[in-house]
């Protein structure tokens, strides 16, 4: 079986590439990345992030709200998101979630435009995208309870949180995804964290223009830079390159399953 590279979660909309995003998307095809999902971290920026999921054909987006921007649409509704998700090449739900440690949004808007993109996962049958930095216990609570009212995938992106939150993410089926912090001298507890991971539910990112990976770090990164992400991952589990492309390509296709296998 053929295998790819594919970069989950990308951030092409933002300003830092706003003058040579071509040349970006040029170089990740370059570097043998076949398949990027670029995030919406807003509602008012989804038509830009549309638009370049529209143009190119190995390019699909999201549509959401990070935490941060939660206080933008306070009254964001799982039926707004849900409409929008019905657009082509729309994949997921988010970014979304809790950040209480920037707390850029007050913590309870959060929690209620988090809740309402578990809704609009759960209606849209579109897996959620999930962000989460120092707010495991309202993340496990909210998480629990809005799979009992009804299941919906989860995608724990970047995953830097402890070990107790994974554990009652993966209890709930959740993936995770991997990126460049991995790599960093001083992430041994995140590198603890995936080694944990399960095997079938573990993909990779590069959050670019964020968190270049070493031996980039300090640079803006870009999808390019996605094969130390792969080659880190593979010491970290003890895996062959080949089977970490294999397993983390499964891995994408299941859960993002309204995106078609080549």
């Amino acid at each position: 079986m053929s295998r790819m590279l594919i970069d989950s979660h990308v951030n092409l909309h933002a300003p830092q590439f706003a003058e040579d995003k071509d040349a970006v998307i040029a170089r990740a095809r370059e570097a043998g990345i076949a398949m990027m999902v670029t995030i919406c971290d807003k509602v008012s920026s989804f038509e830009a992030v549309h638009a370049i999921a529209m143009a190119e054909a190995d390019i699909w987006c999201t549509v959401g709200t990070h935490p941060h921007e939660a206080k933008e649409n306070p009254e964001l509704t799982a039926a707004t998101l849900v409409e929008l998700a019905q657009r082509p090449r729309v994949v997921g739900i988010g970014e979304c979630g809790l950040d209480f440690h920037y707390d850029l949004s007050p913590r309870d808007v959060q929690a209620e435009v988090f809740r309402q993109h578990c809704v609009a996962a759960r209606e849209s049958g579109l897996p959620l995208v999930l962000h989460t930095r120092e707010a495991d216990e309202v993340m496990g609570e909210i998480l629990e309870a809005e799979h009992a009212a009804g299941p919906f995938k989860i995608l724990m992106h970047c995953y830097t949180s402890g070990a107790e939150l994974a554990a009652r993410a993966a209890a709930l089926g959740a993936w995770f995804s991997v990126s460049g912090i991995s790599t960093f001298k001083a992430a041994e507890e995140v590198r603890a964290v995936i080694r944990d991971m399960p095997a079938d539910r573990i993909i990779v990112e590069t959050d670019c223009p964020y968190l270049a990976p070493v031996p980039m770090r300090g640079r803006r990164n870009e999808p390019a830079f996605l094969p130390h992400i792969y080659d880190k991952l593979a010491e970290i589990r003890g895996w062959s390159r080949a089977d970490t492309e294999q397993r983390t390509e499964d891995a994408f296709f299941a859960l993002f399953d309204r995106i078609p296998r080549p």
